[in-house]
């Protein structure tokens, strides 16, 4: 039976007069018609409950494949470069290695503290107090901090400053605290400032 009989067949009949409880008496037009509806509904409904989710998984996949595709190209670039990137890494710590032994030894410290106070009196200044402060111990290096504290005019105390600046080996400053030497005189400031120098760490350089 085709569809066009099938319909043509339907007009004839009246749907009022079908039995829901008996099916299997309805006529063949209305049985093929239903047919084809609930083929039509069983689709759909597979299609949303199933296929969609199949589709949402075969997208997922496709992106995941991209991001795959991506890493193994930059893997395999990096492979393809390994001995080259050693090569470097060698160079490196052989320069790195270096600079670090650069650092200023414990025998050193002492001519350091004579630098700074010769600086200081070359450019004017009178020293209150200079000292070693506890060492501080990083990975590579140790912080020696020096506490200093002098007394001079502003132009005095900036040419200390330049001159420890200056100096051959590695010194930072940190901390600077200008206040006047005399209340109610601003001719002679106070400097509190906090110097650092650095030596290698062998320990931590080894390691």
């Amino acid at each position: 039976m085709s569809l066009n009989d099938s319909l043509e067949s339907l007009r004839q009949i009246d749907l009022s007069d079908l039995d829901f409880n008996n099916v299997g008496s309805w006529p063949a037009a209305v049985k093929f018609i239903s047919g084809i509806l609930l083929f039509m509904i069983v689709v759909a409904l597979g299609y949303n409950f199933h296929l969609k989710d199949l589709q949402v998984q075969l997208e997922t996949k496709h992106a995941e494949e991209i991001t795959l595709k991506e890493q193994f190209s930059t893997k395999a670039f990096q492979a393809a470069n390994l001995d080259a990137y050693k090569n470097q890494m060698q160079e490196m710590e052989v320069s790195f290695g270096a600079l670090l032994k650069q650092l200023p030894s414990d025998t050193e410290v002492p001519g350091l503290l004579e630098d700074i106070t010769r600086t200081g009196l070359g450019s004017g200044l009178e020293f209150e107090e200079i000292k070693l402060l506890p060492e501080v111990a990083q990975q590579f290096y140790i912080e020696l901090p020096i506490q200093v504290k002098v007394v001079g005019s502003y132009h005095d105390l900036a040419t200390f400053v330049s001159g420890v600046a200056s100096l051959p080996r590695i010194v930072t400053l940190h901390d600077f605290d200008l206040a006047p030497a005399v209340a109610g005189s601003s001719s002679k400031l106070r400097m509190n400032i906090l110097a650092k120098t650095y030596r290698y760490n062998d320990k931590g350089g080894q390691q």
